[in-house]
C-alpha cells in the first residue's frame, strides 16, 4: 500500500470518527435538552403542588377563624338564654408582637429577651390615664386569651359531650402526660393565659414590652404590676421535670454563608419593624431557635416518617396538644422548618444531634396585620432614649 492510499484511508477514518463524534454530540445535546425540559416540567409541577398545599393550608386557617367567630357568637346567645353565670369581659387591648404565628412563640416568658411587643389599649375602654405610674415598674403581669386554640368549640358544648381531656402532653416529659392544671398548656377549660413581661415604656395608649411570649393579635384582659415582695416566692418547690432545661435546648445555632446578605435585602422591604437593624433581628432568630420550638410529635417522629408525610400538617389539633404552639410542617423531601418573625419567613434545619442551621430568609406571604397603627422601632427609640 503506497503512501497516498494510506493518507486517503487515514483521512476517511478521521472523517468517520469526526462524523461519529458529531452524531454522538448531537444525540447527547438532544438528550440534554430533553432532560432539561423534563426538569423544568417537574419543577413547574412541584411549584404548582406547593402552591396548592399553601392555598389549602390558608383555607383551613380561614375556616378555623370563621369557626371561632361563629362559636363566640353562638356562645353569647347561649349564655343569654341559659342559667349559666357569665361575666361581662371583653379585651382591653391587643398585642402587636414580633411573633407573627404561634410557631416559634416561646413557651414561657423572658426566655427570649429580644422578643418585643406593643400592647395597644382600646381607648374607648381604657383611658390613657389608666396607665399613669405603670412606667415606674420594671415588669408587669398580663392576663390574656389563647385566641388561636383550634379546639375552642369544645368549650361551648355540654361538659358531657365536649370530650375535653383532663391530661395534656408535656414537652419537658417528651410527651408524657400530666393533669392540665399541673401544666401551662394553652388548652384549658377556660383558655386564659398569664404571663410576665418587661416594661420598656408607656406612650399614650401603648405599652412597650420585651421578653414576651405572646403571638401577634393576642387579646388582653388585664395587666397588673409585678411586685417582687409578694410575687417572688422564696423556697418555692416544683417537680424535677420542670427544672430540666436541656430537654428543650439545642446544641448550636448557625447560619448559612449567604444568610446575612439575604437578611439585609429582606429587612429593607419590611415596612415597620420592631428592630433597629438586620443584625439585631438575626440575634432574635438565634435566641428563639436556641430552644427547640418543635412540637412533641415533630421531635418524636422519625425523620424518614416526616419525609414521607411531606407537607401534611404536623400540628397537633387535639386536646393532647403540648404546651407548644402549633408547629409548621416540614417541607417535602427535606427536613426544613419555618419560623416567621417580624414579617419574615426563616427556613431552618435541625439534625439528630440538635444542631440548628438557618438556611434562608424571605418575605412572609401569610401575615395578617390588624387594621390599626403598627408599632415600630422608631417608637421604641423615641421612648427609650
Amino acid at each position: 500500500m503506497d503512501k497516498s492510499t494510506s493518507s486517503i484511508l487515514a483521512l476517511a477514518l478521521a472523517a468517520v470518527l469526526s462524523a461519529s463524534s458529531a452524531i454522538s454530540f448531537y444525540i447527547w445535546k438532544k438528550k440534554l435538552i430533553e432532560y432539561d425540559s423534563k426538569t423544568k416540567e417537574l419543577q413547574k409541577s412541584l411549584n404548582s403542588a406547593l402552591e396548592k398545599c399553601a392555598a389549602e393550608r390558608q383555607g383551613r386557617i380561614r375556616a378555623q377563624q370563621a369557626l371561632r367567630k361563629a362559636v363566640v357568637a353562638q356562645a353569647q346567645t347561649k349564655s343569654e338564654n341559659s342559667g349559666v353565670t357569665s361575666y361581662p369581659m371583653a379585651p382591653i387591648g391587643f398585642v402587636q408582637s414580633c411573633f407573627s404565628t404561634r410557631n416559634g412563640t416561646p413557651r414561657q416568658p423572658l426566655l427570649v429577651p429580644l422578643a418585643r411587643a406593643c400592647l395597644i389599649f382600646d381607648s374607648t375602654r381604657v383611658p390613657p390615664a389608666s396607665l399613669e405610674g405603670l412606667e415606674e415598674y420594671s415588669h408587669c403581669w398580663i392576663i390574656y386569651v389563647f385566641h388561636l386554640n383550634t379546639d375552642l368549640e369544645k368549650l361551648w358544648k355540654d361538659p358531657s359531650k365536649s370530650k375535653f381531656k383532663a391530661k395534656v402532653r408535656v414537652p419537658r416529659l417528651k410527651g408524657g402526660r400530666r393533669g392540665v392544671f399541673a401544666t401551662r398548656s394553652p388548652h384549658r377549660p377556660c383558655p386564659i393565659g398569664l404571663t410576665v413581661a418587661k416594661v420598656e415604656a408607656v406612650q399614650g395608649n401603648m405599652l412597650l414590652l420585651s421578653g414576651v411570649d405572646l403571638v401577634d393579635g393576642t387579646p388582653v384582659l388585664d395587666i397588673k404590676p409585678y411586685l417582687p415582695y409578694c410575687d417572688s416566692i422564696e423556697g418555692a418547690v416544683v417537680p424535677d421535670w420542670v427544672t430540666v432545661d436541656s430537654v428543650l435546648s439545642v446544641a448550636s445555632v448557625s447560619f448559612s454563608d449567604d444568610f446575612s446578605s439575604s437578611l439585609v435585602d429582606c429587612w429593607k422591604s419590611v415596612e415597620k419593624s420592631l428592630y433597629s437593624s438586620p443584625e439585631e433581628l438575626k440575634s432574635l432568630v438565634q435566641q428563639v431557635l436556641s430552644w427547640d420550638i418543635r412540637s412533641v410529635s415533630q421531635r418524636n417522629r422519625p425523620h424518614n416518617n416526616l419525609i414521607k408525610m411531606g407537607t401534611t400538617d404536623t400540628s397537633d389539633n387535639t386536646s393532647d396538644l403540648d404546651d407548644s404552639q402549633d408547629g409548621e410542617p416540614a417541607d417535602s423531601k427535606e427536613l426544613i422548618y419555618h419560623l416567621v418573625l417580624d414579617g419574615l419567613n426563616f427556613s431552618y434545619e435541625i439534625d439528630d444531634n440538635g444542631n440548628v442551621i438557618v438556611k434562608e430568609v424571605r418575605r412572609s406571604s401569610s401575615i395578617s396585620l390588624r387594621n390599626v397603627k403598627r408599632c415600630n422601632y422608631s417608637m421604641w427609640k423615641n421612648n427609650l432614649e
